[in-house]
């Protein structure tokens, strides 16, 4: 797991900064949490609400209201499941894949303008570091508590 980005994400949902804004794409104000929200529903297609709002450690009345207004941005289809119509599976709209590849542009460049000013043994080392860090915070009992 050398993805960068996927470790900064990471350590952003451990330190619980889902509440800040990200980005304004195709008119649209993006919050770091329909960032976050965005990616993993991408990453985990058809994936259950359930699921992805454990991964993201945001508990699921939030999660639902956030995947509600992902919804009335037509960024985010929610399906009920064919093997059980209570569960809901998330996967991306047309104008939500187009919005979620443009934050990972985004986040790609920016990555890479970072890691420029580095040389390959530091950008490793940052990275090794990163993923070391995520590790022990999800080992640790004080962190990786859904927050409302």
């Amino acid at each position: 797991m050398n993805n960068p980005r996927e470790l900064l994400q990471m350590l952003a949902r451990q330190f619980g900064l889902l509440n800040k804004n990200c980005c304004q794409i195709s008119g649209l104000d993006i919050s770091l949490i329909h960032s976050h929200i965005l990616y993993e529903v991408d990453r985990q297609n058809m994936s259950s609400m359930q699921k992805v709002a454990e991964t993201l450690g945001v508990d699921i009345t939030t999660f639902s209201r956030q995947v509600q207004s992902l919804i009335k941005m037509k960024l985010v289809k929610k399906t009920a499941s064919p093997e059980d119509g209570r569960v809901f599976l998330l996967s991306l709209t047309t104008e939500g894949n187009f919005v979620a590849g443009s934050i990972e542009t985004m986040m790609n460049d920016y990555l890479d303008e970072v890691f420029s000013f580095m040389n390959e043994f530091e950008k490793e080392t940052v990275i090794r570091s990163l993923h070391l860090l995520n590790t022990s915070m999800q080992k640790s009992k004080m962190c990786c508590t859904p927050m409302g």
